[in-house]
């Protein structure tokens, strides 16, 4: 009976060891999102969506190149989104290294996109974009790094991405935007996914997820 009872086991650790769970959404089907507490909201399909829910809305900033992106970049494509700045000693470096994890599991794939946010936009200008950019392995046509207006940026990251975790205190402009998420965007410009970017476990995740929206 113990002899029996081994070799179940060691067939059950051989199964889950041919198992890929990096790569495994945990459903079929995404969730939506539209408002800070990211309580989920379920639809059969993406035509049962009301019109008028959530979407991320118009925007114009420079990435690394100097060139000015628009909604119109990321129109019809998935896309990832984070908030850092490039004089960041703390978390930034690990998000960054991270998100790279993310732009080489989809090198090839034309229809995923990378966003990065700088939060301190007055200092990181595009020439210090460029640089980071560099030294961080960016791909340029995969991976934007954004600047421009402070108030667009943090409109964006606040009123429209949700992106911090501090719900339930007030925040003016003067605020300092300082996250670690990583917000999952659909072909539509509906939020589907919110991840720690410091977290390995956390980024596989995501990075199914996308594999799921892809095949939407």
């Amino acid at each position: 009976m113990i002899r029996l009872f081994v070799i179940i086991c060691m067939l059950i650790a051989l199964n889950g060891c041919s198992s890929n769970p990096k790569q495994t959404s945990r459903v079929n089907v995404l969730p939506y999102y539209e408002e800070a507490t990211f309580t989920p909201k379920w639809f059969e399909s993406d035509g049962d969506v009301p019109s008028d829910f959530h979407q991320i809305p118009s925007f114009t900033l420079q990435n690394q190149l100097g060139e000015t992106v628009t909604e119109r970049d990321v129109a019809g494509k998935v896309f990832v989104v984070n908030f850092f700045f490039t004089t960041c000693l703390g978390i930034c470096p690990k998000m960054t290294n991270n998100m790279a994890i993310v732009q080489s599991e989809f090198i090839n794939d034309q229809g995923v996109l990378l966003l990065s946010h700088s939060v301190t936009p007055e200092f990181d200008s595009v020439a210090i974009l460029r640089g980071y950019a560099d030294a961080k392995g960016v791909i340029d046509s995969k991976w934007y790094l954004l600047t421009g207006e402070r108030e667009a940026i943090y409109d964006l990251g606040r009123n429209h991405y949700f992106v911090e975790e501090d719900l339930g205190l007030e925040k003016d402009s003067d605020d300092f935007i300082h996250t670690e998420n990583f917000i999952l965007i659909d072909q539509s410009q509906h939020i589907r996914g919110i991840y720690n970017g410091l977290n390995k476990t956390a980024v596989q995740q995501l990075i199914a997820d996308i594999k799921i929206l892809k095949k939407s």
